[in-house]
């Protein structure tokens, strides 16, 4: 062997124990019992976590990950009673590897128990919206969270928006901003964007599409003004309306004449909806809004009746640190 050969030899040996002991202080950090041993999972502080792994963050991150993933998959129905654990141990995977993809939306997936879990969720989302700007899914799944969960309709279109045209968006996700934005009282900001998206349209396709739910907001446009005129109908009679023909017929007409029940096809009706009440276009027979599940809306109720669910929301947790970036939401 060379002297020189040799000179390395000690510093090769001393890297080699180095990287032992780290290695098992890495480990030593892990809890790696299996949840089936332990009934539970020890997840540390993120923080401490991320100085304390020397480096092999992504190591910690992908064994904890997979014990998410083992408590998950044996849970038979209760999902919701591990919110706690799934919730700590997803924030702290992603801090300890902040680039990770799928474990964000995993998180929105199954903390849905109330609206504490759920903001949980929001906030793992924007940090995956940070990191992974460019991915429209993270969007979705925040936004979603946002209407369906917390019932802030705009702030919903407001993260899904720059979601639209990007890789892999499906279509549909144009028209959805449109219909959020038209729930939450902006109509006319509704029929804006889509004039947009039609100008825009990649394909015939989607232009189609997109006319579509521009001919709905239309229709729902002239239903609301019918609203207006059944109002004024109750205040000069004293009493609702028995059909919406009484709005433009008779001797108690308020209207000159009736608006078309459909922007360009000739042959329908505004009537009665026999469950709501509403005044609805034969074409479409319903008003344009977003339609929640019995079940769903159950939960929605209940949520609202917490006192939790009373707070101001727009104080959403900021909790944790997302990197700054094109994907500022």
């Amino acid at each position: 062997m060379s002297t020189r050969a040799r000179g390395w030899l000690p510093w090769k040996i001393a890297a080699f124990c180095l990287a032992a002991a780290t290695t098992g202080f890495v480990h030593a950090q892990m809890n790696t019992s299996t949840v089936a041993e332990s009934g539970k999972l020890l997840v540390p502080d993120p923080e401490r976590a991320r100085v304390s792994s020397l480096g092999f963050g992504p190591v910690l991150a992908d064994f904890y990950w997979i014990q998410v993933l083992g408590i998950v998959g044996a849970e038979l129905g209760e999902v919701e009673r591990h919110a706690d654990l799934i919730a700590d141990a997803i924030e702290l995977v992603t801090a300890l590897d902040p680039w990770v993809d799928h474990p964000y939306r995993f998180a929105a997936v199954w903390l849905t128990r109330d609206p504490d879990d759920v903001r949980r969720a929001n906030a793992l989302m924007r940090r995956a919206i940070a990191y992974h700007p460019r991915d429209w899914r993270n969007r979705f799944y925040l936004g979603y969270n946002h209407f369906f969960y917390l019932e802030e309709n705009l702030r919903a279109a407001d993260v899904l928006e720059p979601a639209v045209g990007m890789p892999g968006a499906p279509l549909y996700l144009g028209a959805f901003v449109t219909r959020l934005r038209a729930e939450g009282g902006s109509l006319e900001t509704a029929e804006l964007y889509l004039r947009e998206l039609i100008r825009a349209a990649p394909d015939e396709y989607a232009r189609a599409e997109y006319l579509k739910a521009y001919d709905e907001v239309e229709t729902e446009r002239r239903a609301r003004f019918l609203d207006a005129a059944r109002v004024e109908f109750w205040k000069r009679h004293g009493r609702d309306i028995r059909s919406p023909a009484e709005l433009w017929e008779g001797p108690g007409r308020v209207l000159g004449k009736m608006p078309p029940p459909h922007p360009h096809f000739p042959g329908f009706r505004w009537e009665l909806d026999p469950q709501s009440n509403e005044i609805v276009s034969s074409f479409f027979r319903t008003r344009y809004k977003l339609h929640i599940h019995e079940t769903d809306a159950q939960r929605r109720a209940r949520w609202r009746a917490q006192p939790d669910a009373q707070n101001d929301r727009q104080g959403e947790a900021e909790a944790l640190d997302a990197r700054p970036g094109e994907g500022s939401i």
